[in-house]
């Protein structure tokens, strides 16, 4: 056989789209990386609590593939899931009971992904309040979509969402603003007031509203605050507004792996979301479904253990380094973050690196979200069990004492 020569097709990496080949890689992702090699770290960088999936739910599952749910379904997802999904925000928010607003997507993420392809494209703008996530930020540049963060201030130890700053954000090109409440990282929760407030500025402006309120159900209200869960959009607009809200079983059913989450949206979009699940992933295999619908009805007593676990390791990290005269920060009102700087530390990069080698604790670098993460803060997550959040505490604090 005569030797061919290969086709001159250029360097393969500069052939890829721009958006995609240029968007760096997650802070989080890095450190988590790096950290692989640490065996005895703790990894508190990991946005997850340390609990497997309970058997009620993986039982339900498994049952559902034994009946041979594995075939393709429903694009929207499986009435009784979805059934589930309205009578579990009914209970919670006294919303109306109808399955036609909700729609199964592959994780929390995918959600987020899929409400950004149906109302932004090429040239067009997204506001988001900074620190945040940075899985918002990253898909925007992605799809040409242009994110706009505009930093918190943090003044006389609380995170100050500034709503007029937000607004004057929105330009003609702005398609909706973005609010993650309560917040990760910083465990803020946006007030009912604040929400009615950018709720009447959308609508006056005729942009969308793009909700993710995964951490709704870990809410640490203060004194004289009697609400068991965090405020939500549900509560104060309508359900055919310009409102989508992204939601995964990720946190509160210990579901990270599984990668089933849902959109909720208007029953007037339906048939372009499930358009956009058809082309994507052709929607989520059934046999998960079931599962998550199990859990929707039956996991009222697991949400509870996860809260009361979350609260007392909350409480563990406020004990110890909270305590210190040398770290600032906002006790977080929701979710299972504690956002922190320490005196004299400015480069989180090289500092969350330096704290896996030399005090086996592994956290996540402020600068990976975005602007208001500016260098200095760290994200931990306390939403583990509790005598390895001990350990790593006392581990971070001698650290802290002899650098």
């Amino acid at each position: 056989m005569s030797e061919q020569q290969a086709p001159d097709i250029g360097p393969v990496f500069d052939a890829l789209k721009p958006d995609v080949r240029d968007e760096p890689e997650s802070g989080i992702i890095r450190v988590a990386n790096y950290a692989w090699q640490a065996e005895d770290a703790i990894k508190l960088w990991v946005g997850e609590g340390d609990l497997p999936t309970p058997d009620f739910i993986c039982n339900a599952a498994a049952e559902a593939m034994a009946r041979g749910e594995t075939f393709y379904t429903w694009q929207r997802g499986i009435p009784t899931l979805r059934e589930a999904l309205g009578r579990y925000h009914n209970r919670l928010f006294g919303v109306p009971n109808d399955p036609e607003n909700y729609f199964i997507t592959g994780g929390g993420m995918q959600a987020i992904h899929l409400a950004l392809q149906a109302i932004a494209g090429a040239g067009d703008q997204l506001v988001i309040p900074s620190p945040a996530w940075p899985n918002y930020a990253a898909p925007m540049r992605m799809l040409q979509i242009e994110p706009v963060e505009v930093p918190m201030a943090f003044e006389s130890g609380v995170w100050q969402l500034d709503l007029d700053r937000l607004f004057d954000a929105v330009t003609d090109r702005t398609r909706a603003i973005c609010l993650n409440s309560p917040s990760n990282p910083l465990g803020k929760v946006t007030s009912a007031d604040e929400l009615i407030a950018v709720r009447d500025f959308c609508r006056k402006r005729g942009i969308w509203l793009l909700g993710d309120e995964v951490y709704s159900r870990f809410y640490y209200p203060g004194d004289g605050d009697n609400r068991t869960i965090a405020p939500s959009l549900l509560e104060c607009c309508e359900p055919e507004e310009r409102l989508i809200l992204a939601n995964t079983f990720s946190k509160n059913w210990a579901m990270t792996g599984w990668r089933i989450g849902w959109l909720q949206a208007p029953q007037s979009i339906g048939q372009v979301v499930e358009n956009l699940i058809q082309y994507n992933t052709s929607g989520v295999a059934s046999f998960m479904q079931s599962a998550a619908a199990v859990a929707l009805d039956e996991g009222e007593p697991f949400m509870a253990q996860q809260l009361e676990r979350a609260q007392t390791g909350l409480q563990i990290v406020l004990d110890t380094l909270g305590a210190r005269g040398d770290v600032q920060y906002q006790r977080p009102e929701g979710a299972f973050y504690f956002f922190f700087r320490v005196e004299g530390m400015d480069s989180s990069d090289a500092n969350t690196r330096r704290m896996i080698d030399e005090a086996g604790v592994g956290l996540a670098p402020g600068t990976a979200f975005g602007p208001g993460g500016e260098d200095g803060w760290y994200r931990l997550c306390f939403a583990r069990s509790h005598d390895s959040l001990r350990t790593a505490m006392d581990r971070l604090c001698t650290w802290l004492d002899k650098r």
